[in-house]
């Protein structure tokens, strides 16, 4: 069993930035390091790891930069870095399976996910030897509601808002409960995601590839997807707030005031 890993790295971290991120969540401080390069590194302890291959940015001037950061760390690490997709998380896996030689198996795995286990991992690898794609998932906790937007906004208009400029456009839009899902048989879905080669690139060759998931992917050609206990640490780190989270699971220090690779 040879098993690549395909890292997409090429996002913008549009929603940890919105929510007052100061730098790409993958150059935040983890202990010392960067999350990119804790994630890579988790990979490159593990013996059926052949090849670890990370999808940076598509846009030149970014591609440059993101070189600069990280290429002699992902070199020492033994990762290939391969330009990413210009819009789309698939388009970069789609461009990293290009440089894919040689192995029976992929795993994909988010870049923003630095405290998976490498328990999970021998877990998922002894799965892939059995089925040809297996998916790592924790039953959702919490309940479920769809909410609808509604035309109106929060609040009412008065005469001292209008004298403070505060028109109703100003005031976010109010959202209320459509319907309570019931949360029986669902489950959240982690990474990575380990497929047979073969069938992965069968995925990847559909017309329609629009999607966030790998495994939907495999889901449209018919085949079954299995499906094994993830872990509550496996974190995808999406504000910033998750950082702190981060830190405490992996029993690191914060960070001192600047991303990891301006420090070295």
């Amino acid at each position: 069993m040879r098993i690549a890993v395909i890292i997409p790295a090429a996002g913008l971290s549009r929603r940890f930035a919105s929510a007052g991120g100061l730098r790409s969540k993958l150059d935040e401080d983890l202990g010392g390091k960067s999350v990119l390069q804790r994630t890579v590194e988790i990979f490159t302890k593990h013996d059926k790891v052949a090849s670890i291959i990370v999808g940076g940015p598509a846009d030149s001037a970014a591609a440059a930069e993101f070189r600069q950061k990280y290429g002699d760390k992902l070199g020492l690490m033994g990762a290939v870095l391969v330009a990413g997709g210009v819009s789309h998380r698939y388009e970069t896996v789609k461009n990293a399976l290009d440089a894919v030689k040689d192995c029976t198996h992929i795993a994909i795995h988010d870049a923003a996910r630095p405290c998976v286990s490498m328990e999970l991992i021998d877990r998922l690898f002894d799965a892939a030897e059995q089925y040809p794609a297996v998916i790592p998932v924790v039953p959702v906790p919490d309940t479920i509601k769809r909410i609808r937007e509604a035309d109106e906004r929060m609040g009412k208009d008065d005469h001292v808002a209008a004298i403070l400029g505060l028109t109703s456009e100003s005031r976010p839009r109010l959202r209320f409960v459509e319907a309570t899902i019931d949360r029986a048989g669902l489950y959240l879905v982690q990474t990575p995601q380990v497929f047979e080669a073969v069938l992965l690139r069968r995925a990847y060759d559909q017309a329609d590839l629009t999607s966030t998931d790998d495994a939907a992917l495999v889901e449209r050609l018919g085949e079954r997807v299995v499906a094994i206990e993830g872990e509550a640490r496996n974190i995808k780190i999406t504000f910033p707030g998750d950082m702190e989270l981060a830190r405490a699971i992996l029993g690191v220090r914060g960070s001192e005031g600047k991303p990891a690779h301006k420090r070295f």
